[in-house]
C-alpha cells in the first residue's frame, strides 16, 4: 500500500505538472498571436506614414490635410511600438523595437524639414528629401518591426522547448518510479526443499541427469550488445572528426547501422527561418546543391523536428516510398538543425534505429551547436 500510494503521488504530481506546463504553452501561444496582430498593425501604420508623406508633393493633393494625417499616423505608430516593447518577452525584441522607435524620431525630424521646404515653395527640395531620406527612414523602421517579430517567435520556440523538456523529465521520472514499484512487488518464487530418496540417501537435487538428455544451453548472445558497441564506437569517432570528408564517411557508417539508403544533415540559417542541407551520405554533390532550403513553417518532417525539438517518424508504405527518421539537433540554445535518414524495410519504427539517430544528432549538437547558435545571435543582433 505504501508503494502504491507513492506511485499514485508521483504519477499525479507529474500529470499536474504537465497540465500546468501545457497551460503555460497555451498562454504563450495566445500572447504570441496577439503580438503578431499588433506587429501587423504597426507595419500598416508605417506604410501609411510613408505614403502620406509622399502625398505632400503629389499633384491635386491637399498639403494641409496630409500633414495633419502624417502627424496622427506618426503618433499612433510610436504609441503602438512603445506598447509592443512593454509587452515583449525577449530582450532582443525590446532592443530592436527601441531602434524602430528611434528611427521614427528621425522620421519626425525629416518630416519637419520637408514641411519647411513646402511652406517656402521649394517643392523640388521637399520631394527629394521625401523620396530619399523619408522613404529610407520609414523602410528601416518597418525592417526593425519584422526583425522584432522574428526575435519574439524565436524566444517563444526556446521557451516551448524548455517546457517540453521539463514535461518529458517529469513524465519519465513518474514512469520510472512506477516501473520500479512493479518490479519490487513481483512475487519471488519459493525454493522447494530437497526430497530425500530412501533407498540411496541422495536428494533429488543431487541426481545426475539421465543419459541422452541434453543439458540446457545458454541463450544466444543478444544482438543489441553488438549494436550498442558499434554505436559507441561511432559516437567516439564523431567526437574526433576533423573535416567534411571524414564526417561523410562516418555518416556512411551511421547509415549502415540504421540500414539507411541516405543520411542528410540540415542546419538552420542565421535567421532561424529555414534549414539548408550542408552534408550527407548517399547523395551526389549535384543532388545536394540542388536541394532547396526547408522553411521552418513547411509541412514536412524536417521542419516539424526543427520547430518542436522532437523526433519525427515517417512510416514507409508497402510498394511506396521508404520510411524516414528525422532527429532534431538540440544544442544549449535550442534546436539548430535536423538529421534525416531514409530507412528501408520498415526499420524506422524500431527502437534501435531511433536510438542511433538520436545518438548521432546529439554528437552533431556538440560539434556545431554552440558555434551555430552564436552565429544566429550575431545575425539577430545585427
Amino acid at each position: 500500500m505504501i508503494f502504491g500510494a507513492a506511485t499514485l503521488v508521483a504519477v499525479g504530481g507529474a500529470a499536474f505538472f504537465v497540465f500546468r506546463s501545457e497551460q503555460q504553452v497555451a498562454t504563450l501561444k495566445s500572447t504570441l498571436r496577439a503580438f503578431d496582430v499588433q506587429m501587423r498593425e504597426a507595419a500598416d501604420l508605417l506604410a501609411e506614414l510613408r505614403l502620406g508623406q509622399q502625398a505632400y508633393v503629389a499633384e491635386g493633393q491637399g498639403g494641409d490635410f496630409w500633414m495633419s494625417k502624417v502627424s496622427t499616423l506618426h503618433e499612433s505608430a510610436t504609441a503602438k511600438l512603445t506598447a509592443l516593447r512593454q509587452s515583449s518577452v525577449s530582450a532582443a525584441t525590446s532592443t530592436v523595437l527601441d531602434e524602430a522607435i528611434a528611427t521614427l524620431g528621425e522620421f519626425a525630424n525629416i518630416d519637419r524639414r520637408t514641411r519647411d521646404y513646402i511652406k517656402g515653395n521649394q517643392s523640388l527640395m521637399a520631394a527629394d528629401i521625401i523620396f530619399t531620406e523619408g522613404g529610407a527612414s520609414a523602410a528601416t523602421a518597418a525592417q526593425h518591426v519584422e526583425t522584432a517579430r522574428q526575435a519574439e517567435h524565436q524566444a517563444f520556440d526556446l521557451a516551448e522547448v524548455s517546457l517540453r523538456k521539463d514535461e518529458a523529465i517529469a513524465a519519465g521520472g513518474a514512469a520510472g518510479l512506477a516501473a520500479l514499484v512493479v518490479l519490487l512487488l513481483v512475487p519471488r518464487p519459493r525454493t522447494m526443499p530437497a526430497v530425500e530418496v530412501p533407498d540411496t540417501g541422495l536428494s533429488i537435487r543431487s541426481i545426475a541427469p539421465s543419459p541422452g538428455v541434453a543439458p540446457p544451453q545458454p541463450a544466444p548472445a543478444n544482438r543489441h550488445g553488438t549494436v550498442l558497441k558499434a554505436a559507441a564506437s561511432l559516437a567516439t569517432d564523431l567526437g574526433r572528426v576533423r573535416d567534411a570528408d571524414e564526417m561523410s564517411r562516418l555518416l556512411g557508417r551511421a547509415a549502415t547501422l540504421m540500414d539507411a539508403s541516405g543520411v542528410l544533415i540540415l542546419l538552420a540559417d542565421t535567421t532561424a527561418s529555414s534549414l539548408r542541407p550542408v552534408l550527407g551520405f548517399g547523395y551526389s554533390p549535384e543532388a545536394l546543391s540542388r536541394m532547396p532550403p526547408v522553411s521552418r513553417s513547411a509541412d514536412n518532417a524536417a521542419a516539424a523536428a526543427y520547430r518542436t525539438g522532437k523526433m519525427q517518424i515517417v512510416l514507409s508504405r508497402p510498394g511506396g516510398a521508404a520510411g524516414a527518421v528525422v532527429a532534431p539537433i538540440l544544442a544549449a540554445g535550442g534546436c539548430v538543425g535536423a538529421l534525416s535518414a531514409e530507412i528501408h524495410g520498415g526499420g524506422e519504427a524500431t527502437d534501435s534505429v531511433q536510438a542511433l539517430a538520436t545518438i548521432v544528432a546529439a554528437q552533431l549538437a556538440t560539434m556545431v551547436g554552440d558555434t551555430h547558435s552564436a552565429e544566429q545571435r550575431t545575425a539577430a543582433q545585427g
